[in-house]
């Protein structure tokens, strides 16, 4: 990530995660804990996708078929993300 001014941002696994539902669902930071797949209007089957595509870029990798169909809440999340490598 690139802050205002050019430079690198160092934001923590954590925060880039939290920040990818916030871009990707437009959700407050307040309603994740607890969040599940349309637990809010904004995660639909439309909102998913552009969920996993923000989580995607946010963390430089490709989640297969099953861990996409199989995300289905704020902490399933963080689970599936530990099989790439990524500790939130």
């Amino acid at each position: 990530m690139i802050d205002e001014f050019g430079g690198g941002l160092d934001l923590t696994n954590s925060e880039l995660y939290i920040n990818a539902f916030r871009d990707g669902l437009g959700i407050d930071e307040g309603q994740l804990e607890g969040l599940v797949f349309q637990g809010v209007p904004e995660w639909d089957s439309v909102g998913h996708m552009t969920l996993v595509a923000a989580i995607e870029d946010a963390f430089d990798i490709v989640l297969d078929t099953d861990d996409i169909i199989t995300f289905d809440s704020f902490e399933k999340g963080k689970e599936i993300l530990k099989k790439y490598e990524v500790e939130i």
